[in-house]
């Protein structure tokens, strides 16, 4: 009996132009998979928060935490984020679609179903509190626990649509990763973790107002009051130096509260220039000028990553 050999894979009797068609697209499918559930988690807000607990732990630690607790938390961290946001893309589909910012995430196109996003984000919330609840201790849990909820259910569900103070209580969850780290380690707060926590809670001021000038039509058309859509412009230069002013200023509080000169010597640099450009985008709008917002967006970001890396510098020296 003569049977048919495959060739490169295909089985006897499939054409191969069929093999060759269906092999990839298998592959895309899962790729396409993977790829619109990682956007849930949206991995840059993710990166950014780790950006900041991280370093917090060191000077916790006074050094490098037991590296089992760092990975706890970096892990658990990460899903906690990953949860929060995915959940936030299942309440916000409705004026994601909307906009055109948001309009590409994986629930307005249609590549994931509501139900598997909550049931994902879910899924990862539990996984994530569970970990922080065998391996760190109840405060840190407590903290991972109360962040996932305050985003989901008191910022998005309740504040996002209702007020432009939005920004400023939602602020709390964003901050509480540099909490959580230090919890982790020490099983408390000292208050050099709670400045810490205040630099990173005045920073989304400035950091989300840019961003909100940027897309003010998109947030206009799906009905969320940010601060843009409902103040003057007089309103929101306002607020965006107050609270570059108060960031700053929070920044040089942790410095006599147990952190070196290199923090320090960063902290007034960096504090310095960011305050530059939160002036000079206030100028600009109020001058009728293009505003150029994504300068001080970009440049928000920049200033929070190299403090953070000096807080972990000078707890390593």
């Amino acid at each position: 009996m003569i049977t048919e050999r495959s060739v490169a894979g295909r089985a006897p009797g499939v054409p191969e132009e069929a093999a060759d068609a269906a092999v990839p697209e298998t592959r895309r499918d899962v790729v396409t998979l993977f790829r619109a559930y990682l956007a849930l988690c949206k991995p840059q807000i993710v990166e950014l928060l780790l950006v900041t607990t991280v370093p917090a732990m060191m000077v916790a630690a006074g050094g490098w935490p037991d590296l089992r607790t760092l990975a706890v938390v970096l892990i658990g961290g990460a899903m906690a984020g990953g949860a929060a946001s995915a959940l936030n893309c299942y309440i916000d589909r409705d004026i994601d679609q909307v906009m055109r910012r948001t309009k590409r995430r994986p629930l307005p196109a249609n590549t994931v179903t509501p139900r598997s996003v909550l049931v994902f984000g879910l899924t990862l919330a539990v996984i994530s509190v569970a970990l922080m609840a065998v391996f760190t201790n109840w405060l840190a849990t407590a903290l991972t626990a109360g962040a996932i909820f305050y985003y989901d259910v008191v910022y998005t569900l309740w504040l996002k649509r209702r007020t432009p103070a939005n920004t400023f209580w939602g602020g709390i969850c964003g901050s509480a990763p540099v909490i959580i780290g230090w919890a982790a380690v020490t099983g408390t707060v000292a208050p050099l973790g709670w400045a810490l926590f205040a630099v990173v809670f005045f920073w989304q001021m400035p950091h989300f107002y840019a961003l909100a000038i940027k897309y003010k039509d998109d947030y206009a058309r799906a009905g969320v009051p940010m601060l843009p859509v409902v103040r003057s412009v007089g309103r929101v230069n306002f607020e965006i130096l107050l609270y570059t002013v108060l960031t700053v200023a929070s920044s040089l509080v942790a410095w006599p509260l147990g952190l070196g000169w290199i923090y320090g010597v960063a902290a007034v640099l960096t504090g310095a220039a960011f305050l530059a450009e939160a002036v000079l985008l206030a100028r600009r709008t109020s001058a009728g000028q293009p505003a150029k917002p994504m300068r001080l967006f970009h440049w928000s970001i920049t200033y929070l990553t190299i403090l953070f890396i000096a807080v972990a510098v000078d707890a390593l020296i």
